[in-house]
């Protein structure tokens, strides 16, 4: 049985908060999970990402730092809608990720991806300037709640479609 959920953490891990969404993934992996849920560590590689797109899940999840101008550590959902109009000529680049270039390729390719769901944070330093110190003090912070946010929407999808009980 294919799993029902993705859940994917993106980022590069010296890079500062860009590896907020693989430090998440991460933890998910020592916490209990649904078998209709698969978790992948993408890092940076966008292709793979696309090709897990069209591999038929009902719905994905992508963690990762997005930059939206508030607070460091500020956590984000964000329901992304793919511009139909839009097309690459090219498919992403084998270490590099572009999760709006992925989707483009995936419907270049002809696939449909799944519905998708987009849990951010927002970045203090995208870039360590030593490249050893890791992620800022904020975004780390917000990492297990990031974990809880993930775990409470696979929760809502995995059981938006059971009936009602009856009493």
């Amino acid at each position: 049985m294919t799993p029902r959920i993705l859940v994917g953490g993106i980022g590069n891990i010296f890079m500062g908060d860009d590896a907020f969404g693989v430090e998440a993934v991460y933890r998910l992996a020592g916490r209990p999970v649904s078998e209709d849920v698969r978790l992948i560590d993408f890092g940076i590689r966008g292709l793979d990402l696309a090709h897990a797109l069209m591999d038929g899940y009902e719905h994905a999840i992508l963690i990762d730092a997005v930059p939206g101008g508030q607070a460091p550590g500020t956590l984000y959902v964000i329901e992304p809608e793919l511009d139909e109009a839009a097309s690459v000529s090219a498919p992403p680049h084998v270490h590099e990720m572009d999760p709006v270039q992925v989707l483009r390729y995936v419907a270049m390719m002809g696939g449909k991806p799944p519905q998708l769901t987009v849990v951010g944070c927002e970045p203090d330093r995208m870039v360590s300037e030593d490249m050893s110190s890791g992620m800022s003090p904020s975004v780390l912070a917000a990492v297990d709640p990031a974990v809880e946010l993930v775990e409470t929407l696979v929760g809502r999808l995995l059981h938006r479609d059971l009936p009602a009980s009856s009493a």
